[in-house]
Protein backbone atom coordinates (compact mmCIF):
# COMPACT_ATOMS: atom_id res chain seq x y z
CA UNK A 1 0.00 0.00 0.00
CA UNK A 2 1.22 3.01 -0.73
CA UNK A 3 1.78 5.69 2.23
CA UNK A 4 -0.82 8.19 2.54
CA UNK A 5 0.72 12.26 1.23
CA UNK A 6 1.53 14.54 3.84
CA UNK A 7 2.54 18.50 3.66
CA UNK A 8 5.43 19.39 4.74
CA UNK A 9 5.63 21.68 7.93
CA UNK A 10 4.54 25.54 6.59
CA UNK A 11 7.04 28.41 8.45
CA UNK A 12 5.23 30.04 10.85
CA UNK A 13 4.42 33.59 9.97
CA UNK A 14 2.70 36.61 12.11
CA UNK A 15 1.34 40.02 11.01
CA UNK A 16 1.15 42.67 13.21
CA UNK A 17 -0.46 45.79 12.14
CA UNK A 18 0.09 48.92 14.26
CA UNK A 19 -1.22 52.48 13.85
CA UNK A 20 1.38 53.40 11.19
CA UNK A 21 3.64 50.13 10.64
CA UNK A 22 3.19 46.82 9.39
CA UNK A 23 5.51 44.24 10.29
CA UNK A 24 5.99 40.31 9.17
CA UNK A 25 7.80 38.43 10.67
CA UNK A 26 9.10 34.85 9.07
CA UNK A 27 10.12 31.69 11.56
CA UNK A 28 11.11 30.63 13.65
CA UNK A 29 13.60 28.64 10.26
CA UNK A 30 16.07 26.14 9.95
CA UNK A 31 18.12 26.11 7.02
CA UNK A 32 18.75 24.85 5.17
CA UNK A 33 14.76 24.68 4.48
CA UNK A 34 13.36 21.62 2.80
CA UNK A 35 11.89 23.87 -0.19
CA UNK A 36 13.86 23.62 -3.38
CA UNK A 37 13.72 25.13 -6.61
CA UNK A 38 13.66 28.95 -7.59
CA UNK A 39 14.31 31.46 -4.81
CA UNK A 40 11.87 33.23 -5.90
CA UNK A 41 9.45 30.31 -5.48
CA UNK A 42 10.79 28.06 -2.84
CA UNK A 43 9.31 29.21 0.11
CA UNK A 44 5.59 29.70 0.88
CA UNK A 45 3.94 32.80 0.91
CA UNK A 46 2.11 34.51 3.19
CA UNK A 47 -1.09 36.74 2.15
CA UNK A 48 -2.81 39.32 4.00
CA UNK A 49 -5.06 42.61 3.23
CA UNK A 50 -5.52 45.91 5.00
CA UNK A 51 -8.72 46.53 6.33
CA UNK A 52 -8.77 50.61 4.66
CA UNK A 53 -6.93 52.50 2.07
CA UNK A 54 -3.31 52.96 3.11
CA UNK A 55 -0.32 54.96 1.12
CA UNK A 56 3.46 53.03 1.64
CA UNK A 57 5.71 55.28 2.35
CA UNK A 58 8.87 53.34 3.18
CA UNK A 59 10.19 49.77 4.49
CA UNK A 60 12.73 47.92 6.38
CA UNK A 61 14.08 44.41 6.46
CA UNK A 62 15.76 42.36 9.37
CA UNK A 63 17.09 39.10 10.28
CA UNK A 64 17.73 37.05 13.18
CA UNK A 65 17.50 34.28 15.61
CA UNK A 66 14.79 33.23 17.68
CA UNK A 67 16.49 34.69 20.95
CA UNK A 68 17.25 38.10 18.99
CA UNK A 69 20.64 37.56 18.33
CA UNK A 70 21.21 39.11 14.83
CA UNK A 71 22.37 36.95 12.19
CA UNK A 72 24.57 37.91 9.18
CA UNK A 73 22.76 39.71 6.66
CA UNK A 74 24.50 37.90 4.42
CA UNK A 75 22.07 34.83 5.05
CA UNK A 76 18.90 37.13 3.66
CA UNK A 77 18.70 36.64 0.11
CA UNK A 78 15.41 39.04 -0.59
CA UNK A 79 12.07 40.16 1.32
CA UNK A 80 9.44 40.98 -1.30
CA UNK A 81 6.06 42.57 -0.82
CA UNK A 82 3.73 41.59 -3.55
CA UNK A 83 0.64 43.09 -4.08
CA UNK A 84 -1.63 40.64 -6.11
CA UNK A 85 -3.76 43.28 -7.84
CA UNK A 86 -1.18 45.59 -9.16
CA UNK A 87 0.62 44.63 -12.74
CA UNK A 88 4.32 44.88 -13.14
CA UNK A 89 5.60 47.74 -15.41
CA UNK A 90 8.12 45.59 -16.02
CA UNK A 91 7.39 41.45 -16.33
CA UNK A 92 4.26 41.47 -18.41
CA UNK A 93 1.67 39.29 -17.02
CA UNK A 94 2.93 39.36 -13.34
CA UNK A 95 2.04 40.72 -10.19
CA UNK A 96 3.71 43.69 -9.34
CA UNK A 97 6.34 43.90 -6.75
CA UNK A 98 5.94 47.29 -4.67
CA UNK A 99 8.57 46.85 -2.06
CA UNK A 100 11.69 44.52 -1.35
CA UNK A 101 15.17 44.44 0.15
CA UNK A 102 17.89 41.73 0.74
CA UNK A 103 21.35 41.53 2.36
CA UNK A 104 21.67 45.54 2.42
CA UNK A 105 19.01 45.83 4.52
CA UNK A 106 18.98 50.06 3.97
CA UNK A 107 15.42 51.67 5.33
CA UNK A 108 13.80 53.50 2.57
CA UNK A 109 11.84 56.51 3.27
CA UNK A 110 9.89 58.08 0.30
CA UNK A 111 10.29 61.79 -0.63
CA UNK A 112 7.67 64.02 0.95
CA UNK A 113 4.40 63.53 0.03
CA UNK A 114 5.11 60.83 -1.96
CA UNK A 115 4.11 56.72 -1.25
CA UNK A 116 2.59 53.56 -2.97
CA UNK A 117 -1.60 53.49 -2.77
CA UNK A 118 -2.11 50.10 -1.26
CA UNK A 119 -6.46 49.27 -1.21
CA UNK A 120 -8.10 47.66 1.20
CA UNK A 121 -9.30 44.27 0.87
CA UNK A 122 -6.06 43.74 -1.65
CA UNK A 123 -4.44 40.62 -1.10
CA UNK A 124 -0.67 41.53 -0.37
CA UNK A 125 1.98 39.04 -0.42
CA UNK A 126 4.74 38.79 1.54
CA UNK A 127 7.77 36.48 0.17
CA UNK A 128 11.14 35.69 1.48
CA UNK A 129 13.73 33.70 0.43
CA UNK A 130 17.36 32.57 2.11
CA UNK A 131 20.66 32.24 0.29
CA UNK A 132 21.27 28.63 -0.71
CA UNK A 133 25.20 28.68 0.82
CA UNK A 134 24.06 30.06 4.10
CA UNK A 135 25.05 27.59 6.72
CA UNK A 136 22.90 25.27 8.61
CA UNK A 137 21.32 27.41 11.39
CA UNK A 138 18.35 26.53 13.31
CA UNK A 139 15.75 29.11 14.77
CA UNK A 140 16.03 31.68 12.04
CA UNK A 141 13.92 34.36 11.78
CA UNK A 142 13.43 37.81 9.54
CA UNK A 143 10.81 40.87 9.33
CA UNK A 144 9.94 43.00 6.87
CA UNK A 145 8.56 45.88 8.40
CA UNK A 146 6.44 48.62 5.84
CA UNK A 147 6.29 52.15 6.98
CA UNK A 148 2.89 54.07 5.95
CA UNK A 149 1.22 57.23 6.15
CA UNK A 150 -1.37 58.42 8.85
CA UNK A 151 -4.20 57.43 7.70
CA UNK A 152 -6.78 59.76 5.35
CA UNK A 153 -3.17 61.28 4.29
CA UNK A 154 -3.42 62.68 0.59
CA UNK A 155 -0.28 61.98 -0.97
CA UNK A 156 0.84 61.71 -5.04
CA UNK A 157 0.94 57.65 -5.56
CA UNK A 158 3.86 55.85 -6.88
CA UNK A 159 4.15 53.32 -9.74
CA UNK A 160 6.82 50.72 -8.86
CA UNK A 161 9.69 50.05 -11.51
CA UNK A 162 11.74 47.15 -10.69
CA UNK A 163 14.76 46.75 -13.21
CA UNK A 164 18.13 44.99 -12.61
CA UNK A 165 21.10 42.88 -14.32
CA UNK A 166 20.13 39.65 -13.43
CA UNK A 167 17.13 37.91 -14.60
CA UNK A 168 13.96 38.95 -12.61
CA UNK A 169 11.32 38.20 -14.28
CA UNK A 170 9.57 34.51 -13.30
CA UNK A 171 8.76 33.98 -17.25
CA UNK A 172 12.31 34.61 -17.77
CA UNK A 173 13.89 32.67 -15.49
CA UNK A 174 13.95 29.09 -17.60
CA UNK A 175 16.31 31.42 -19.98
CA UNK A 176 18.97 32.42 -17.38
CA UNK A 177 22.47 32.57 -19.18
CA UNK A 178 24.37 29.57 -18.01
CA UNK A 179 26.79 31.53 -15.78
CA UNK A 180 23.33 32.75 -13.77
CA UNK A 181 21.52 30.60 -10.92
CA UNK A 182 19.02 31.04 -7.92
CA UNK A 183 22.30 33.22 -6.74
CA UNK A 184 23.01 35.56 -9.21
CA UNK A 185 25.56 36.00 -11.93
CA UNK A 186 28.84 33.81 -11.43
CA UNK A 187 32.02 35.63 -10.17
CA UNK A 188 35.14 35.49 -11.56
CA UNK A 189 38.24 36.21 -9.22
CA UNK A 190 39.25 39.99 -10.41
CA UNK A 191 37.20 42.86 -11.86
CA UNK A 192 34.14 42.06 -13.61
CA UNK A 193 31.30 44.18 -15.14
CA UNK A 194 28.19 43.12 -16.36
CA UNK A 195 25.55 45.63 -18.63
CA UNK A 196 22.41 44.48 -19.30
CA UNK A 197 20.00 46.68 -21.64
CA UNK A 198 16.64 48.36 -19.63
CA UNK A 199 13.17 49.42 -21.18
CA UNK A 200 10.66 50.78 -20.14
CA UNK A 201 7.20 50.45 -20.75
CA UNK A 202 5.90 54.20 -19.66
CA UNK A 203 7.53 57.46 -19.41
CA UNK A 204 7.76 58.44 -16.11
CA UNK A 205 9.57 60.54 -13.35
CA UNK A 206 11.57 58.62 -10.83
CA UNK A 207 11.39 60.05 -7.19
CA UNK A 208 13.45 57.34 -5.37
CA UNK A 209 15.43 54.51 -6.04
CA UNK A 210 16.09 51.51 -4.08
CA UNK A 211 19.27 49.60 -5.03
CA UNK A 212 20.06 46.26 -4.33
CA UNK A 213 23.66 44.10 -4.53
CA UNK A 214 25.89 41.58 -2.97
CA UNK A 215 29.04 40.90 -1.79
CA UNK A 216 31.98 42.61 -4.19
CA UNK A 217 29.59 44.94 -5.11
CA UNK A 218 31.89 47.91 -6.50
CA UNK A 219 29.32 49.97 -8.34
CA UNK A 220 25.50 50.23 -10.01
CA UNK A 221 24.78 52.63 -12.98
CA UNK A 222 21.38 53.46 -14.80
CA UNK A 223 22.35 55.58 -17.82
CA UNK A 224 20.29 57.01 -20.85
CA UNK A 225 22.49 55.82 -23.57
CA UNK A 226 20.48 57.50 -25.89
CA UNK A 227 20.97 61.39 -24.64
CA UNK A 228 24.60 60.44 -23.01
CA UNK A 229 23.46 60.92 -19.56
CA UNK A 230 24.19 58.63 -15.80
CA UNK A 231 20.98 58.69 -13.93
CA UNK A 232 21.65 56.45 -11.25
CA UNK A 233 25.26 55.92 -9.82
CA UNK A 234 25.10 53.77 -6.74
CA UNK A 235 28.68 52.61 -4.83
CA UNK A 236 27.96 50.75 -1.49
CA UNK A 237 29.60 50.96 1.54
CA UNK A 238 31.99 47.71 2.09
CA UNK A 239 34.60 46.37 4.30
CA UNK A 240 38.23 45.77 4.10
CA UNK A 241 37.11 42.21 2.16
CA UNK A 242 34.49 43.38 0.00
CA UNK A 243 31.44 42.74 2.29
CA UNK A 244 28.30 44.47 1.67
CA UNK A 245 27.66 46.50 4.61
CA UNK A 246 25.07 48.55 3.18
CA UNK A 247 24.37 51.78 0.86
CA UNK A 248 24.73 54.60 2.78
CA UNK A 249 21.84 57.73 2.77
CA UNK A 250 24.12 59.74 0.17
CA UNK A 251 23.93 56.93 -2.08
CA UNK A 252 19.92 56.21 -1.99
CA UNK A 253 18.22 58.47 -4.59
CA UNK A 254 15.39 60.28 -2.95
CA UNK A 255 14.47 63.64 -4.79
CA UNK A 256 11.37 65.22 -5.48
CA UNK A 257 12.36 66.55 -8.86
CA UNK A 258 13.12 63.35 -9.87
CA UNK A 259 14.44 62.37 -13.15
CA UNK A 260 12.54 61.41 -16.83
CA UNK A 261 12.45 57.72 -18.44
CA UNK A 262 10.25 57.33 -21.47
CA UNK A 263 9.34 54.66 -24.06
CA UNK A 264 11.60 55.73 -26.91
CA UNK A 265 15.02 56.17 -25.60
CA UNK A 266 17.61 53.02 -24.67
CA UNK A 267 18.70 52.48 -21.49
CA UNK A 268 21.58 50.41 -19.94
CA UNK A 269 22.33 49.38 -16.34
CA UNK A 270 25.64 48.33 -15.58
CA UNK A 271 27.51 46.32 -12.11
CA UNK A 272 31.04 46.46 -11.37
CA UNK A 273 31.97 43.21 -8.86
CA UNK A 274 35.94 42.41 -7.77
CA UNK A 275 36.46 39.57 -6.26
CA UNK A 276 39.89 39.34 -4.41
CA UNK A 277 42.44 36.85 -6.81
CA UNK A 278 43.38 34.57 -4.20
CA UNK A 279 39.17 34.13 -3.75
CA UNK A 280 38.08 30.43 -2.82
CA UNK A 281 35.08 28.75 -4.08
CA UNK A 282 31.74 30.22 -6.03
CA UNK A 283 29.93 34.19 -5.62
CA UNK A 284 27.63 35.84 -7.21
CA UNK A 285 26.34 39.20 -7.74
CA UNK A 286 23.43 40.71 -8.94
CA UNK A 287 22.19 45.06 -8.76
CA UNK A 288 18.97 45.70 -8.84
CA UNK A 289 16.57 49.10 -8.31
CA UNK A 290 13.39 49.38 -7.36
CA UNK A 291 12.19 52.72 -8.82
CA UNK A 292 9.51 54.63 -7.24
CA UNK A 293 8.19 57.27 -10.38
CA UNK A 294 4.73 59.41 -10.95
CA UNK A 295 3.63 58.53 -14.65
CA UNK A 296 4.25 61.24 -17.33
CA UNK A 297 6.72 63.93 -17.25
CA UNK A 298 8.41 65.50 -14.30
CA UNK A 299 7.00 69.06 -13.15
CA UNK A 300 8.77 71.90 -11.71
CA UNK A 301 8.63 72.17 -8.17
CA UNK A 302 6.54 74.17 -6.52
CA UNK A 303 7.56 76.94 -4.08
CA UNK A 304 6.87 74.97 -1.11
CA UNK A 305 8.62 71.65 -2.22
CA UNK A 306 11.57 74.23 -2.92
CA UNK A 307 10.75 75.69 0.47
CA UNK A 308 10.87 79.00 -0.48
CA UNK A 309 8.26 81.55 1.39
CA UNK A 310 5.47 83.39 -0.18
Amino acid sequence: MEPVPSLLPQPQTTVRIEDNTITVTFGPIDLPTHFHGHLVTSLPKHGFHLSEDRFLIGFHANIFKQDGTPLPREYLHHLLLIDSSRKSLSCEGEASFIAGSGMEMVDAHFPEGYGVPLQKATRLIAAIAFYHQAPPTKHVMASFTMHMAPKASHLQPLEVYPIGINTSCYRTLPQRPENEIDDGILLQPGLQVNAAPVNFTLNGCVKFAYPHGHNQLVLVTLENTTTHRTLLRTVPTAGPNGTLLGFPPDQIYSNLQGFSVNTHDQYEMTMVYYRSLQSQGHAYGMANYLLYLRAGECSPLTRDQRKIPF
